[in-house]
């Protein structure tokens, strides 16, 4: 049976997403926009997703605003916030997520801001001594970090950095798309402007998701052509979609404890048995407790065998990544392993984890990977 361990890309739908979903395909289909029975009963849907999340998140159902997906929740947050807000000055890290990076690099280069790269070491955590010398030089500045990287699971204490931001008066936005449902995230404890958040991440369907805007924010529509989420995202919404998201965050909540130890087990036990078994291989990113426990990012020993390596564990029915989901299908390597100025010699490989993965799945992986890393093979 084929082993899925990139659950960083998306995750499998969780069954009872889907069943809350069906109805909503099949017999509730009416325009919520409608003011017949029809577009009543899934107004009445829409408007009690989003209830249920702003309730999971502590913030009130007004601040919550549906997406599609995060990509379009970090555009929204970045392009709106220095267009409608006066902010001249942007901070972020050279690991955030291209939706992040790319955005802030195009704004910058049509001189509507300046750019600042906040420091990283050698395990892609943020130096935030550099951070508040940036803030103390820049006050009013939009900052944007990831809660934790996609690549290689390092994560920034969120409350601090936020608090931070705010003592210089600055905007803060974060990148949650692979912490959410993963963590228990109270946004009244956390003084966040704007979050982002994707369905697919943690058991929800794809393309959907929300974006969290702090009450009084006062940033102006993203897409414009209707009154759709109260005035700010034009568009019909993606009814079912938004009905499986509201259901995958309330049983990723529900669960979050039990699958956080199972999931924690399998990573920690990974990384374990491949110090064993693999001489030389080491780990990008931060592996301790306080990392993202989805995520781990193998660097494998020099060999013969590191080039096709995604392709043997493929071939042997293996779903890994060689880095980010959304880069696949181009030949330009990791911007996170360079920032961590990762060896290119060695094999880099993304082992993503969810609550449906199992021992068994662990070790049949471990167990293949030690037949390809023979130790002939290492150069």
């Amino acid at each position: 049976m084929p082993i899925y361990l990139d659950n960083a890309a998306t995750t499998r739908l969780d069954d009872e997403v889907i069943e809350a979903m069906l109805p909503y395909m099949r017999e509730h289909f009416g325009n919520p926009s409608s003011i017949h029975s029809y577009g009543r009963v899934t107004r009445a849907a829409i408007e009690k997703s989003r209830k249920a999340i702003a309730t999971l998140m502590n913030v009130a159902p007004a601040e919550i605003f549906f997406t599609s997906g995060g990509t379009e929740a970090n555009n929204m947050a970045l392009t709106r916030t220095i267009a409608d807000l006066g902010i001249t000055h942007a901070i972020t890290s050279p690991t955030e997520h291209h939706a992040v990076l790319h955005t802030l690099e195009a704004l910058a280069h049509q001189g509507k801001i300046k750019l600042s790269i906040v420091k990283v070491d050698e395990k892609g955590i943020n130096d935030l001594e550099h951070l508040e010398e940036l803030l103390q030089n820049n006050p009013r500045s939009l900052v944007s970090l990831m809660h934790a990287n996609n690549e290689i699971g390092t994560r920034i204490p969120l409350k601090q950095v936020a608090e931070l931001v705010k003592k210089y008066n600055g905007i803060f936005h974060t990148d949650t798309v692979q912490t959410m449902g993963h963590f228990n995230i109270d946004l009244q404890e956390i003084p966040v402007d704007f979050l982002s958040c994707a369905a697919h991440k943690f058991h929800g369907p794809k393309g959907v998701g929300f974006i969290f805007i702090r009450s009084g924010t006062g940033i102006s529509p993203f897409i414009y052509g209707g009154a759709q989420e109260r005035n700010m995202r034009g568009g019909t919404e993606n009814l079912y979609g938004i009905i499986g998201l509201a259901k995958a965050l309330e049983v990723a909540y529900r669960d979050l404890e039990d699958h956080e130890t199972h999931i924690r087990g399998l990573k920690n036990y990974m990384i374990s048995r491949l110090n064993e078994v693999i001489p030389g291989v080491t780990y990008n990113g931060d592996v301790s407790d306080d990392s993202l426990y989805t995520v781990l990012n193998v660097s494998f020993p020099p060999s013969s065998v590191g080039e096709m390596l995604l392709f043997s564990l493929d071939i042997n029915g293996i779903a890994v990544s060689g880095g980010s989901a959304c880069s696949s299908g181009s030949d330009v390597g990791s911007h996170v392993l360079k920032a961590l100025n990762a060896d290119p010699k060695r094999a880099n490989v993304r082992f993503s984890f969810s609550k449906y993965n199992t021992l068994e799945e662990i070790n049949f992986t471990i167990s293949k990977l030690q037949e390809i890393f023979q130790p002939a093979e290492f150069a």
